[in-house]
Order: C-alpha cells, then structure tokens, then sequence
C-alpha cells in the first residue's frame, strides 16, 4: 500500500440477537471471503454490536468480558493475514459494567487502539444498561490518523469536529442505525465528512431485531462529500479506494479550520 491510499472492506452483516457463537462463525466466513477476493483490504470494518446485538436485557450473560475472546480472535486473524481490522463496537463486560465498544488491531495483531461509546441512545433503552465511554477515539492505520465513532454518536458535531482538529482524516462509524431514519442516516455522515474535510467510512448493519429493521446502506464518503460507495440493505462486502492526499488538498483549498472563531462559539 501507498502511504497515501488506504484500501477499505465493509462487512455489512445480520445479527443474530444473542447469539455470539453464530456472529462469530458468521463473521469468519465474511472474513475469510473478504480478505480472499483479488484485491485485499488494507482496513476491514464490522458493525456495532456485532456479538450480541442489542439483547440488553441479557447483555450481562453474554457479553464479551474484558473483550478477551473478540481480541484474541481479531488480533490472530489480522496477524494471519496481514491486515488491519477496526472490529466494529462489541458488548463487553467489565468489572460489572458493559460498554459498547470498538477495538482495533494492527495487520502485526497488536491493538492499535479502542473506543467506548459516548453518548448512549435512550431509543434502545442503552443508558439504562450500558456505561457510556469517556475518552476520544484515536488511533494511526499504517501511518493514518484516523477516529472512531459509533451509531448514535454521529448526530454529535462536536466530537468529529475534535477528532479532526486532532488531525484525523479517516472517520470509522459502526452503527446498528435502523428504519425509518435513513435520511438522517445520509445526512449525518456526508455532514461529517463535508464540515471535517475526512473521509468517513460507515458500516451499517442489515436484517431485523424484534421490531426493529435495519437498512444498511453502509457508506464511504469523501472530504468532498462525494459518496464512493454505499450498500443496499442486503449482506454485502464494500470496498473503496481512499486517497489521503486528497484531505489536504480540500483542507487547503477551503481553510476551515484556520477561520474558525472559537472564541465566539
């Protein structure tokens, strides 16, 4: 890989509500698909909740303590392979908290980082079972700063537009966002991307939970807010070329960030 291009992989998958040993299969086929295909990723990306889904009334049964089992395997696969994997967001208990979170992994196996959710979504009752993070998403891909988010924490501004101030240009949002936001889904992320001047790269599940159905449409989009590729709401695997080159490009060519007026706002 260039140091200026970055090759991404969706996963765009179902979940099994409360049954981590069928995500787990599934996801290892979906894995093994993706990094055979021609051309191999340099970063795959998975949805939120991808272990469990949102069985929160069982989360403390089933949940993944201290993340051990998601580490292992994740950091096995990408040292096997010889790629990077931010491994969408899991429940993970700890102590006896569960948190939603995001771990990601080098293609050496090593942790390059992990992120908590944020802000907690009182429409699926997370604050009622979830402890909410407290730090920043940040991590460096093959010399990339990127960032993580999850779901919800896109309606947010203020944080995308801290991680960009950190310098992040590649934004990684797994989420489980759900019919009939799907407009709100779009908007978000190409605002995103467009005020951040980053790349956004957004893994959406599919399938349905009880009541509730989830569209998919996971999305790169460009600091532009071109939209590069996005899904239908069917399993699938997406990929998309990023060029780095073209953040600084657009940051120098509308200074957004050299005209803010912080101190006003």
């Amino acid at each position: 890989m260039s140091e200026q291009q970055l090759k991404v992989a969706i996963l765009q998958m179902d979940i099994a509500i409360g049954e981590p040993e069928t995500n787990f299969a599934k996801l290892s086929e979906l894995l093994e698909s993706c990094v055979q295909a021609e051309s191999k990723p340099d970063v795959i990306v998975f949805p939120e909740m991808w272990n469990t889904g949102y069985a929160l009334d069982r989360i403390s049964e089933i949940g993944d303590r201290d993340g051990d089992r998601t580490k292992a395997f994740i950091s096995a696969f990408c040292r096997k392979h010889g790629v990077n994997i931010v491994a969408g967001s899991v429940a993970e208990l700890d102590g006896d908290q569960v948190r939603n979170t995001i771990y990601a992994f080098d293609r050496e196996g090593r942790e390059a980082g992990e992120y908590s959710k944020i802000h907690l979504f009182r429409l699926m009752d997370e604050e009622k079972y979830l402890t909410a993070g407290d730090t920043l998403g940040k991590l460096e891909l093959d010399g990339v700063p990127a960032g993580m988010m999850i779901c919800y924490d896109i309606r947010f501004p203020e944080l995308s537009r801290r991680l960009a101030l950190d310098g992040v240009k590649v934004l990684f949002v797994p989420a489980e966002w759900p019919h009939p936001r799907l407009h709100h889904w779009r908007t978000l992320l190409t605002a995103r991307a467009i005020e951040n001047q980053m790349y956004v790269v957004a893994c959406n599940r599919v399938g349905t939970s009880g009541t509730t159905s989830f569209f998919g449409h996971s999305m790169v989009i460009d600091p532009w807010g071109e939209i590069l590729t996005e899904g239908d709401e069917s399993e699938q695997i997406l990929t998309a070329e990023l060029d780095l080159t073209v953040v600084d490009k657009v940051r120098a060519t509308i200074p957004v960030f050299a005209d803010r007026r912080p101190e006003l706002y």
